[in-house]
């Protein structure tokens, strides 16, 4: 296995973007829902007219040039190349931070977080809070490369991220993760205590009440538990159980995929009923765009099929940990559930806005956030 570490730009072929707008005009449309709201589904009106402007009006190449204003590079760990935005401080003392997406996500989410974060002292901070942020793609997500193999859960993502890490020369850092990131970053710190010292998530996979519920915490995050079960959780039976399958039409028909991923950027984030009133138009078509050109439909699901109902992850997160809450995540973490997991909870931050893709929709709350839990574990 090689250990070398190569620069990367991001660069999609010409034909690549002309095959995407010429799959866009010749969409096959299906009927309109039955209703006047989202109840069955992401509308025919929105796909009508957001895939016209995909088509029509969205300029990759602008995009494309912002993105590569990061560092990026790959390295090949246990046979899959790792794409991974590697963003140092100019303050050398500063703290390595690795931040994990998950899904639908990307890098993406945080091109508004990562220069306040490495360069505090350009964005009304303290040079004291800066961070080397390190920003992989998940495997089989983006511009890393897909397994070939079984194995790739979050356990062994968790592995391959202390050994990006170790090979980047830090001995010492802690871990940032939302949605897969969170549970990637949970065991990042139970596996690798010695080297990832503490960690901060924002949602906690896998909390639930130990006794009945009570609190006005507990019962909304049971209501939003049972919700979630009952009507938002269609995408992730078919993830975990045949994510093959639905590779097939996302993969052919960029309508489909950008569907399947913006109805979760309407269900998740915090919005006033519709996705662009949290996060902009052409950051969404950002996010969906890599997973197009990536061709990634197929192998980004499999981290359903790899970790639920797989075992492992159980055993206490020993290192420091802290937890932003959002009010519009998909169940809010709740700090009764937790203390068995997280034995050490040393940072807790309620705030009145903001879903599911923090850093992506509340980048100043989200930085302000970490720079806090930070001072606290530095």
């Amino acid at each position: 296995m090689s250990e070398a570490i190569r620069p990367f730009t991001i660069d999609v072929p010409d034909d690549v973007l002309d095959d995407l707008r010429r799959r866009l005009h010749a969409t096959r449309w299906p009927d309109a829902e039955l209703v006047d709201d989202w109840s069955q589904g992401i509308p025919l009106a929105y796909m009508h007219d957001i895939c016209r402007y995909w088509a029509d009006e969205y300029d990759w190449r602008p995009r494309e040039a912002a993105l590569n204003r990061f560092d990026q590079f790959v390295t090949e760990i246990d046979g899959v190349g790792i794409h991974f935005i590697h963003q140092r401080s100019s303050n050398p003392d500063a703290m390595p931070l690795v931040l994990t997406h998950g899904w639908p996500g990307s890098i993406v989410e945080f091109h508004r977080v990562i220069e306040p974060l490495t360069e505090p002292q350009d964005h009304g901070g303290d040079a004291a809070d800066a961070f080397h942020v390190i920003a992989p793609s998940l495997p089989g997500f983006g511009f890393s490369g897909k397994p070939t193999e079984t194995g790739w859960g979050v356990e062994k993502i968790a592995d391959v991220w202390a050994w990006l890490m170790a090979r980047l020369g830090y001995d010492r850092y802690t871990a940032q993760g939302g949605d897969w990131g969170s549970a990637v970053t949970a065991a990042l710190g139970r596996r690798h205590p010695n080297h990832c010292t503490a960690v901060h998530m924002t949602l906690a996979m896998g909390a639930r009440p130990k006794t009945e519920p009570t609190t006005p915490e507990e019962l909304h995050a049971v209501e939003r538990l049972q919700y979630y079960m009952e009507w938002d959780s269609g995408y992730s039976t078919q993830q975990k159980s045949r994510p093959q399958t639905v590779g097939y039409g996302l993969t052919d028909s960029p309508a489909g995929q950008a569907a399947w991923i913006l109805e979760k950027f309407w269900a998740w984030t915090d919005n006033d009923g519709h996705p662009e009133d949290a996060i902009p138009r052409d950051d969404l078509l950002d996010n969906v765009t890599i997973y197009w050109v990536t061709e990634t439909a197929a192998s980004s699901a499999r981290i359903y099929w790899e970790s639920f109902g797989r075992g492992g992850g159980r055993e206490p997160v020993t290192v420091p940990a802290g937890f932003g809450v959002y009010p519009a995540e998909i169940v809010r973490p709740v700090r009764a559930w937790l203390g068995d997991m997280f034995p050490d909870i040393v940072h807790w931050a309620e705030f009145d806005r903001g879903g599911h893709f923090a850093a992506f929709e509340v980048p100043d709350t989200f930085v302000a956030d970490i720079r806090a839990f930070a001072r606290i574990v530095r």
